[in-house]
């Protein structure tokens, strides 16, 4: 495994397991629309290493434990860590943009980061296949329509609408780096598309928040 997803996933576990035990230091770095509007713009970065529970970290390192590699592998680790940066601070501006009048609004995660890094990953090697079984491009999708529920609900502190910010600055960011997919990736990228649009359309519907 490459170091700086070491250091990426070990940073996530030592500021989410402050966090778990310091309510002070939690509420200090999480993302709110009060803070931030306050001044506090380092919540953009901090509360994309925040989690949650232990559940909720060890999904989300897990989960890009698994995609990581591809990314390094195809574009090497800066663009590796640009495409992390660029998908965290995407995904919280995106829910920045969709709660900027609800100031009690906050949330939590490397949720919108390793939305970013599955999107690219599968973009980069569309045979992934997660546990032999399930095709990459699938468990994107479903990631994603799972966030659509959440958000739809809004059941727990997570940032879910930061999955699609993040998704969308893995996409646009990976294909920025190789244009050629495109042309080479047609279907995927369509695919990867699908529920980025439907998250549109339902915004723009009002239907999210019925």
């Amino acid at each position: 495994m490459d170091i700086a997803t070491i250091v990426i996933i070990a940073i996530n576990a030592l500021v989410s397991f402050k966090g778990f035990e310091d309510r002070y230091f939690f509420d200090k770095y999480k993302f709110n629309i009060a803070g931030i509007q306050r001044g506090e713009q380092a919540r953009f970065v901090t509360s994309g290493f925040l989690h949650a529970d232990l559940q909720h970290l060890a999904f989300n390192m897990i989960t890009l434990f698994f995609f990581a590699g591809y990314v390094v592998n195809n574009l090497g680790t800066p663009s590796f860590l640009l495409i992390y940066a660029v998908s965290l601070l995407a995904g919280n501006f995106l829910s920045y943009a969709l709660h900027k009048d609800e100031y009690h609004y906050s949330a939590i995660g490397a949720s919108g980061a390793v939305s970013g890094i599955i999107y690219a990953a599968i973009l980069l090697d569309p045979s992934i296949y997660i546990y032999g079984l399930i095709p990459g491009y699938i468990f994107g999708i479903g990631y994603m329509v799972y966030t659509i529920y959440g958000m739809k609900t809004k059941t727990d502190n997570i940032g879910h609408d930061a999955h699609f910010g993040g998704a969308a600055g893995g996409l646009i960011s990976t294909i920025i780096y190789k244009p050629s997919l495109l042309q080479d990736q047609t279907l995927t990228v369509v695919l990867l598309c699908v529920p980025i649009i439907v998250l549109f359309i339902l915004i723009k519907t009002g239907k999210l928040n019925n």
